[in-house]
């Protein structure tokens, strides 16, 4: 008796909070209670996983979207300083010109942006 009343008042109250244990007075009624329980809980169990797990995927998409969507900006702003440069100095790029330098990498346009210094022709610039 006295197992089954700390049973009842502190150890499955402290694991199940929300649960009502007043119909158990015996060992065979936390048994039954249990058995019939034991599947609800591993489907919160598993839910409440779930749900924790969609809110992380959430924050750590968002902030891998936020850095992705900075370093394309930054290309993006490298890649618009570039033509600018180059049209500066040779006039008016051809779209097959502004296609190419939207398509490499920060490395290159610094790369291309040095050549830009000394070249005496477009092809200067972008010669391998």
């Amino acid at each position: 008796r006295a197992f089954t009343v700390w049973l009842k008042r502190v150890f499955l109250p402290g694991r199940m909070p929300k649960t009502s244990f007043d119909e158990i007075h015996d060992l065979q009624e936390v048994h039954s209670m249990l058995s019939e329980r034991v599947k609800d809980w591993t489907k919160d169990w598993k839910q409440q996983g779930i749900e924790e797990g969609k809110q992380i995927g959430i924050r750590e998409g968002r902030q891998e979207g936020r850095l992705e969507g900075r370093q394309e900006g930054r290309l993006e702003g490298e890649a618009e300083f570039f033509l600018k440069l180059l049209e500066r100095k040779f006039g008016p790029a051809d779209e097959i010109t502004r296609a190419r330098i939207r398509s490499v990498d920060s490395r290159t346009l610094l790369h291309w942006g040095e050549r830009i210094l000394t070249a005496q022709t477009i092809e200067e610039v972008f010669a391998d």
